[in-house]
C-alpha cells in the first residue's frame, strides 16, 4: 500500500476535527505528558473521525490503546521500542513507523519489519529538545538507498518550501508539525502542503 506523501502530526484531537476535511489523508496523534484515559479518549474519537475521512491514523507511542482503538498504526521512537511489547503489537495486525537518527538504529529498526522508517531532524527543529544534529538531505538520500522500497519520512524542521528538496533528496513522505501549528492561516498552510505533495 502507498502512503500519502503528506504526514501532519498534532497534539490534540481537535486539530484533526479542523485540518483533516481538507483531504489531509495520513496524520499522527502525538500525545505527551497527558493522563492516559484523555489519551485514550482522544486516540477513540480521532479513529472515529480518521475512518469516517478516509485517513490513515498513526498513534504515537501508546501501542495497548492503539490496539484497544481499533488502529491499523503505531509510531515508536527508540527508547519506545524497548519498552513496546512488539509481539501484540504483531498479533493486533498494526504496522509500525520507526524513529531513526543514526545508523544503528537504523539497522535496529530495519530489524522489526518497518511500515516505514522516519529519519530526523532533517532541519533544526525548535519542536523539542534533541541530542541529534541536523541531518540533512544527503543523509536521506542515503537511507533510502539501505531501506529500498521501504517508505521514508522525512521530519525534523520541514516546511512547504523544503518539501521538495526532501523528496528530490529520496523522501517519500514530509511530516510536519509547527509549520502548521505555529502558522497564522493553519488551514491555508495546509492546503499549500497538499499543493505541494500532490
Amino acid at each position: 500500500m502507498t502512503l500519502p506523501r503528506f504526514y501532519p502530526i498534532f497534539d490534540d484531537f481537535r486539530w484533526l476535527e479542523r485540518l483533516l476535511p481538507l483531504g489531509v489523508k495520513l496524520v499522527q496523534l502525538r500525545i505527551k505528558d497527558t493522563p492516559e484515559d484523555i489519551v485514550r479518549a482522544a486516540v477513540i474519537k480521532a479513529q472515529a473521525l480518521c475512518r469516517a475521512q478516509g485517513a490513515i491514523l498513526v498513534v504515537n507511542d501508546y501501542w495497548q490503546i492503539a490496539i484497544d482503538a481499533g488502529c491499523d498504526w503505531i509510531h515508536l521512537g527508540q527508547e519506545d521500542l524497548d519498552d513496546s511489547d512488539i509481539a501484540a503489537i504483531r498479533r493486533a495486525g498494526l504496522k509500525l513507523g520507526l524513529s531513526t537518527h543514526d545508523r544503528a538504529e537504523l539497522d535496529r529498526a530495519l530489524s522489526f519489519d518497518p511500515g516505514y522508517v522516519a529519519l530526523g531532524p532533517v532541519y533544526p527543529t525548535i519542536l523539542k529538545k534533541m541530542k541529534w544534529q541536523e541531518q540533512g538531505l544527503e543523509k536521506l538520500t542515503e537511507w533510502k538507498a539501505v531501506i529500498g522500497d521501504i517508505p521514508l519520512v522525512a521530519i525534523g524542521g520541514m516546511s512547504v518550501e523544503r518539501a521538495a528538496g526532501a523528496f528530490e533528496a529520496g523522501a517519500d513522505i514530509v511530516a510536519a508539525v509547527t509549520d502548521i501549528t505555529l502558522n497564522d492561516d493553519p488551514e491555508g498552510r495546509v492546503r499549500q502542503w497538499l499543493g505541494a505533495t500532490a
